[in-house]
């Protein structure tokens, strides 16, 4: 298995730009893994392959405003991506990298909504530990990072939000629930289809291509996870009644395979660094709801390891000749 073995061309037209109105306008390819067919339908149809009894699996993560802008103390500018909270400050990227050593001190954000950190400890893997004077001022400093291939701002930031978002956390969405409305979601519960909430926030992993030749030898972010007793008891209860577990992205894929042993979830709270590649045996789910990837992704490596390789490229050839729309704004697919 090689990295180049995950890689394919996309024209830059079919990168969506911004999200369709309303969200479950959006496209759908249905994929059917045992037999290749290859379906065309529109996300709101989705409650045409769920049956009564299927569990779908949110991502409930909400995405903090975690870019800020501002500048040294010698005035030259910088630009800071947070990346997650631990007990000694806040991890981050920072641009530029090599000049900010530790004790270097930050003014982020511009007029009323400012603060000040200090950089306390630089990371082995080129990332920095901040602290902040004020925290409870970092919402109104900070905004929203928005992935580095969207370059339209967006007139309503709520679109880069699922409208199940309520655990602050994320330096990114979980954009295969970007798709749902809170009707769509009330129609397929009416139909029998349980929901379940996970939290995973989301790093900027996701957005990194894995640039080994050998996928095996990239190291994926830790990211923290939270899977509660009362998701757990929604899971089991649906695999008891032989309900189909509906992973609505891979960051819920990760949660659940993670908290998956020999067919039972357990709950747990903590760090997920689960990378999933092509051999993997999957515990804990039976169908994935998901985008369409970057190439030499980690998402894609894992949707090929849901979906099969080839068979999965094929379906990525056939969207781009049928003019899919792809990545974060983009259309779904839906692997059976």
């Amino acid at each position: 298995m090689r990295t180049a073995d995950f890689d394919y061309e996309l024209p830059p037209g079919l990168i969506a730009q911004s999200p369709t109105q309303p969200r479950d306008s959006s496209r759908l390819m249905v994929l059917h893994r045992q037999t290749g067919t290859i379906e065309h339908r529109r996300f709101g149809d989705i409650g045409d392959y769920l049956r009564p009894g299927d569990v779908l699996v949110l991502n409930d993560t909400r995405v903090i405003p975690a870019r800020l802008l501002g500048n040294k103390e010698t005035g030259g500018q910088v630009e800071v991506l947070l990346l997650h909270r631990e007990q000694a400050g806040w991890r981050a990227l920072v641009r530029p990298g090599k000049r900010l050593e530790v004790g270097t001190r930050l003014t982020l954000g511009e007029g009323d909504h400012t603060v000040s950190a200090v950089v306390v400890e630089r990371g082995e893997d080129g990332s920095r530990l901040l602290t902040f004077d004020d925290e409870a001022h970092l919402p109104k400093a900070g905004e929203v990072p928005l992935p580095p291939y969207i370059h339209t701002p967006l007139e309503d930031p709520e679109r880069y939000q699922t409208v199940y978002a309520r655990q602050p956390g994320s330096a990114a969405a979980p954009t295969a629930g970007l798709h749902f409305t809170p009707e769509l979601l009330e129609a397929l519960q009416e139909q029998g289809v349980g929901v379940v909430y996970v939290t995973l926030n989301i790093g900027l992993d996701t957005f990194q291509p894995v640039r080994e030749s050998d996928p095996t030898h990239h190291t994926i972010h830790r990211e923290y996870v939270q899977l509660s007793p009362e998701a757990v008891g929604g899971l089991n209860r649906a695999r008891q009644a032989h309900g189909r577990i509906v992973a609505v992205g891979t960051t819920g894929v990760r949660v659940l395979e993670q908290g998956c042993r020999e067919g039972v979830f357990e709950s747990f709270h903590g760090w997920c660094g689960l990378y999933i590649l092509p051999g993997h045996r999957f515990r804990g789910v039976d169908v994935l709801l998901t985008n369409f990837h970057l190439p030499r992704s980690t998402t894609l490596l894992l949707t090929a390891a849901f979906a099969g390789r080839e068979r999965l490229l094929s379906a990525y050839q056939e969207a781009i000749e049928q003019g899919y729309r792809f990545y974060s704004f983009g259309d779904g697919l839906l692997a059976l």
